[in-house]
């Protein structure tokens, strides 16, 4: 059960985190309007608000979560500590073992959130923002596409010289059937035309089947089939794994690595940090506290100084360990963890030298 001085805390911290939020958006909407302003005139207002903005702010404010998690814990306990209330809590008997408990409830609160959010709730709204930027700001689609091969099942490959996102069509395309190490089958069409889900048009088409040492021809001008495969496989786009939920994210890795695909590591990369995210809300408010909890020469400010600091730090440190995966320096899981194991060991650190002082 939580006592008056816990519901305290958790109120002071929950309130400093949003309102640091909603200070930072406040500068963020400035900057982004001077640095888009071209591009939002000539879209239409309400698109301007209601696909973009509406769903950039909780986009932003989630990235940055744990920056606003860290700022919080250091501008709130330093003014506690400077106006002597922590050590009011001490003298009482409090240990700092207890004082944390209701810090890491808030974190747990803000964990919570941020997971659900990036999970669940963000990918969809991400949709309509990046569909807004690729019409007015920046167009990042992947639309044309040009020797592609990729297995669509166990034993088929599937080839197209080009595909063309906007008609839906391929050209010359081919699916190669092999039992063992034999072919089984072959299929060729000068086009393929996509449907919906896994249904493809194959037009001009000819299938060669290869039983009992004999090969049997069938032609045809056009064929409605299923060929589990969709363009969303092969033509992928720079931010494609932000419109995608946690769920569908971990299929989706799952469904290319079984077909051979290599260039989804923006796409684990992404699965990796939204977990990593929610593990630093944690780690640092321990940090936080564990800094601000003592007084010190210079006031809030040098708190604030250095809590500024580390939490950039820890933004920059993940960024850079992020593009090492991308480039196959190292796998996505161990970049996106490395930031929080080492800053795990400087909260360790930190707290036992502020709890026994």
């Amino acid at each position: 059960m939580f006592k008056i001085l816990d519901r305290y805390i958790i109120r002071k911290f929950l309130g400093t985190y949003a309102f640091a939020i909603v200070l930072l958006l406040a500068i963020v909407i400035m900057f982004d309007i001077n640095e888009k302003l071209d591009s939002f005139l000539k879209a239409p207002l309400k698109a301007t608000i209601v696909d973009y903005f509406i769903n950039f702010l909780p986009y932003f404010a989630n990235q940055f979560s744990p920056l606003f998690t860290f700022i919080a814990v250091i501008f709130f306990t330093s003014k506690l500590a400077g106006n002597s209330e922590i050590i009011a809590m001490l003298s009482t008997g409090m240990s700092y073992k207890r004082l944390l408990r209701p810090y890491l409830f808030s974190a747990l609160i803000i964990a919570t959130l941020t997971y659900t959010l990036d999970a669940y709730i963000i990918p969809p709204a991400n949709v309509k923002r990046i569909n807004y930027t690729n019409t007015y700001v920046k167009n990042k689609r992947v639309d044309y596409g040009s020797n592609i091969m990729l297995m669509v099942a166990p034993g088929q490959i599937a080839y197209m010289s080009r595909y063309d996102n906007i008609s839906k069509i391929g050209s010359r395309f081919s699916l190669e059937s092999f039992d063992g190490n034999e072919i089984s089958s072959r299929l060729t069409a000068q086009s393929i035309k996509w449907d919906t889900l896994y249904n493809w048009q194959i037009r001009d088409y000819v299938i060669r089947d290869f039983r009992d040492n004999r090969e049997y021809i069938t032609k045809g001008s056009v064929l409605d089939t299923i060929i589990p495969f969709e363009p969303s496989d092969f033509l992928i786009a720079v931010n494609d794994h932000e419109k995608m939920t946690t769920p569908a994210l971990a299929e989706y890795i799952d469904r290319q690595k079984s077909r051979g695909v290599g260039n989804i590591k923006s796409f684990e990369v992404e699965y990796q940090r939204r977990y990593a995210m929610t593990a630093a809300a944690f780690i640092l408010t321990v940090i936080g506290m564990a800094l601000s909890s003592r007084k010190v020469k210079g006031g809030i400010g040098v708190n604030i100084g250095i809590g500024l600091v580390l939490s950039f730090s820890y933004i920059l440190f993940m960024t850079v360990t992020q593009s090492f995966a991308i480039s196959g320096m190292t796998s996505p899981f161990i970049a996106m963890w490395i930031p929080n194991f080492i800053y795990t060991i400087i909260a360790i650190i930190l707290y036992r030298r502020v709890s026994r002082a």
